[in-house]
C-alpha cells in the first residue's frame, strides 16, 4: 500500500509504543488524544469493548475537530487513527492495572497460562465520512516470571500504561516469552498488517 501525497494522518492516541509503531511503518502523523472514561463503557466480550473504546476515542477527537475550520473543501484527506488493547487470561478482561496489587496479581497469572490480546484499531477517513475498523489477536506463553522482575516492573511503573500490565518487549520480560502467536506490533497495541489495510480501505481513491 502506498499512501498518496494528499493523505494526511492523526494518531489519536498517547500511547509512546503506537507512535513508535507508526514510525517504524514509515507513517507521518500528528497527535491527538481522546479525554475519556474507559472504565464508563463495558461489553462483555473483549472484542466489543475494544472496538466501543476505539469509536469513543474517536468521537471524543471528532468532536473537538469540529470547532476547528473543515477540511472537508480540501484536496487532502485526514484519516484519524484510534485504538485500544485489552488482555484476557483465564477468561478475565484485564486492562491498566490501578494499582500495584492488581499489577502484581496480573503478571503473577502469566507464569500459570498464557495471556491474549485483544486489539481493536479503527481507521476515519475525516473527509469522507468513511469509517473501517477491525480486531486483531495474539497469544503470549510464558516461562515462570521471578519476582524479583515482578517487583522491578512495577516499582519502574511502565505496567501501569499497558493493559494487563503486560510488557514482552521490556528488557526483563523479553526473554521469559516461550512462545508467541502472532505478531510483536500486535501484542504492543497496534498491528501493522491490518492498520495499513484499513488505511488503504478508508483511503477515497481518485484517478
Amino acid at each position: 500500500m502506498g499512501l498518496h501525497a494528499d493523505v494526511k494522518i492523526i494518531l489519536g492516541s498517547s500511547s509512546q509504543t503506537r507512535r513508535a509503531i507508526m514510525k517504524e511503518m514509515g507513517l507521518e502523523f500528528e497527535i491527538l488524544t481522546a479525554d475519556i472514561d474507559e472504565s464508563s463503557i463495558r461489553r462483555e466480550k473483549p472484542e466489543d469493548l475494544v472496538m466501543a473504546l476505539a469509536e469513543a476515542k474517536a468521537q471524543a477527537i471528532l468532536a473537538r475537530l469540529a470547532t476547528k475550520e473543515s477540511d472537508a473543501d480540501s484536496a487532502q484527506q485526514t484519516l484519524l487513527i484510534t485504538a485500544d488493547q485489552v488482555v484476557v487470561h483465564e477468561g478475565n478482561i484485564l486492562e491498566k492495572p490501578r494499582t500495584s496489587e492488581e499489577a502484581r496479581r496480573f503478571i503473577e497469572g502469566y507464569s500459570r497460562s498464557p495471556a491474549r490480546t485483544v486489539g481493536a484499531v479503527l481507521v476515519t477517513n475525516l473527509s469522507t465520512g468513511v469509517s473501517k475498523g477491525g480486531v486483531d489477536t495474539a497469544e503470549i506463553y510464558f516461562h515462570s516470571i521471578p519476582e524479583h522482575v515482578i517487583t522491578t516492573l512495577i516499582e519502574e511503573g511502565s505496567v501501569f500504561w499497558a493493559a494487563g500490565g503486560l510488557l514482552v518487549e521490556h528488557p526483563l520480560v523479553s526473554p521469559l516469552v516461550n512462545a508467541m502467536v502472532g505478531t510483536i506490533d500486535s501484542v504492543m497495541g497496534l498491528p501493522k498488517e491490518l492498520t495499513l489495510s484499513l488505511i488503504d480501505e478508508a483511503v477515497e481513491r481518485t484517478k
